[in-house]
This record gives C-alpha cells, structure tokens and sequence, in this order.
C-alpha cells in the first residue's frame, strides 16, 4: 500500500516525476546509491523522529548524521529515533523506504540544508526498492518542508 500511496501522490501534486522501481533492493544509504548510479551524499534519507510531544520527518544528505546539539538548540528537546513499527504505522512506509510523500497521516517535514547542494537527490518512495529523482527544492515545495540546519557538516576527504 505504501507504494502505492506515493505514486498517487506525484500523480496528483507532480505528474511529471515518475516512480523509478528496482529490481534490487535500495534500503541502505550505500545499496541505493548503486541501484540509482549516484552518489551516496545524494540519497535523501528520510528519519522519522519524536520531537518532544511531536513526530516529525527530516530529510537529509544520505552520509549526514544527526547532530544532536543543533537538534536541541532547534527544537528544544533531543531527539527519539521512532521503532519500526510506529514508522510504519505513521507513515505507511516500512523502514527502508521512507519517504516525505504519500505519508498516513498529517506530519511536519523537514528538509535539512545538507541537501541544498545538490541539483537532484534520490529519496525512497515508500518501498525498499523504490525511488524518485527530484529537486531538493521541489521535494521541500511538494511536501511543504520547513529548511533546517540539524546535521552535521561534511567531513572532508581524508577526515
């Protein structure tokens, strides 16, 4: 169903970006980025976090990791990483495959800056085989993300 109810998604808000299906499995940073011919910085992963009372999706550069400190200062609390169960059961997407589209029910997304670098990023689409090639800015319009600056920066080569 969670496929399903992504490709309803883009059909009704973006008919012009299709569903790109594979025959293997996408549900890493590292296996998606070979299944697309990307880089893995460009795999925009999607975590679904309690913000307080609050659950929440940020989207972010497929090698960035949360940083706590920046997170707090944010949101005022730290975050709480959701199981996979209650992933599914917010979303409709297994862990793996999820995304900022098609979601079961209303949450606030946000788009992380580590993503503003890239002209295209290649987040799931609501299975562990599925993808989209999009705009970061396109994504964040889409899904009415709010841009925040919560991970930490890049490391750079030989760090």
């Amino acid at each position: 169903m969670s496929l399903q109810s992504v490709k309803v998604f883009f059909a009704a808000h973006a008919p012009d970006i299709s569903v790109i299906e594979t025959e293997a499995s996408s549900a890493t940073v590292t296996l998606a980025a070979e299944a697309h011919g990307v880089d893995p910085d460009q795999i925009a992963k999607t975590i679904c976090l309690r913000a307080g009372d609050e659950v929440v999706l940020l989207v972010a550069s497929g090698t960035s990791r949360l940083d706590n400190r920046k997170f707090r200062d944010r949101f005022g609390v730290k975050p709480r990483m959701l199981d996979a169960e209650e992933v599914l059961a917010r979303t409709s997407h297994p862990v793996g495959g999820v995304c900022p589209f098609g979601v079961a029910e209303p949450l606030q997304i946000y788009c992380d800056e580590s993503l503003r670098r890239f002209d295209i990023v290649v987040p799931a689409a609501g299975a562990t085989n599925a993808a989209v090639k999009i705009s970061p800015q396109k994504m964040a319009e889409l899904t009415s993300a709010i841009w925040v600056d919560v991970c930490q920066p890049p490391k750079a080569q030989g760090e």
